[in-house]
C-alpha cells in the first residue's frame, strides 16, 4: 500500500466484516516522542486467541474469495521497518484493536496521504456504522464523529454530493489547523 490511509481503509474494512457497529480510528502525531501511532478499535465479532497468533501471516484469511489476506501483514512490516511496532487484540463478542506506531521521521514511513477522502468514503459507504476519527498533533487535536453530523443534517443522507463535497472540505480544513496539510 502506498500510503498510511489505504492502511487505514483495509483495517476498517475488516471491522465492517467483522459486523462492528462502532469504530474509532486515532491517529497521534508525537514529534516530540518520535512516534506516529494508528490505532483502529471496533466492536465486532472480535476473534480466537488463536487466531490472533496468526493473523499476521498473509497465507491465514477469513476470505472466502482468496487464500491471501496481506492488509494486517504489511501494516505490521510498514509499521517494524521504521523501527515501530505492531499490536493485535481481540476478544471473541468484544472487538478487536489494531495499532501500529511508526517512528515519526524515518525515511521508510509511508505519508498519511488522503485521509479526509477515506474517512469520508468510509463514512457514506457505512451509514449504519458509528465511526470516530480523532487525529492528535503537537499543534492541536481534531475530532470527527458521524454520530454528531447525522444530527446536524437532520435526515439529509451523508452520501448526498454535496454533503460528502462538504464533510471532505471541512476534515480538510480541521486538519490544516492541526499542522496537517494535503
Amino acid at each position: 500500500m502506498k500510503d498510511l490511509s489505504m492502511h487505514i481503509m483495509d483495517i476498517v474494512q475488516n471491522s465492517v466484516t467483522a459486523k462492528a457497529t462502532k469504530i474509532k480510528i486515532e491517529i497521534i502525531e508525537n514529534m516530540d516522542e518520535d512516534t506516529y501511532t494508528i490505532i483502529i478499535e471496533d466492536n465486532g465479532i472480535g476473534m480466537s486467541r488463536e487466531f490472533v497468533s496468526t493473523v499476521t501471516d498473509p497465507y491465514v484469511t477469513t476470505r472466502t474469495t482468496r487464500k491471501i489476506g496481506l492488509g494486517i501483514p504489511l501494516l505490521k512490516q510498514n509499521a517494524e521497518r521504521t523501527g515501530g511496532i505492531f499490536s493485535i487484540d481481540s476478544e471473541e463478542g468484544i472487538g478487536t484493536t489494531v495499532k501500529a506506531e511508526f517512528i515519526f521521521m524515518h525515511p521508510d514511513r509511508l505519508p498519511i496521504g488522503d485521509i479526509a477522502g477515506t474517512v469520508v468514503l468510509l463514512c457514506t459507504a457505512n451509514p449504519e456504522i458509528a465511526i470516530n476519527y480523532h487525529h492528535v498533533t503537537n499543534s492541536g487535536e481534531y475530532n470527527y464523529d458521524t454520530t454528531e453530523i447525522a444530527e446536524t443534517l437532520d435526515g439529509i443522507s451523508i452520501s448526498e454530493p454535496s454533503v460528502i463535497k462538504f464533510l471532505k472540505e471541512m476534515i480538510n480544513e480541521n486538519l490544516h489547523l492541526i499542522g496537517i496539510s494535503k
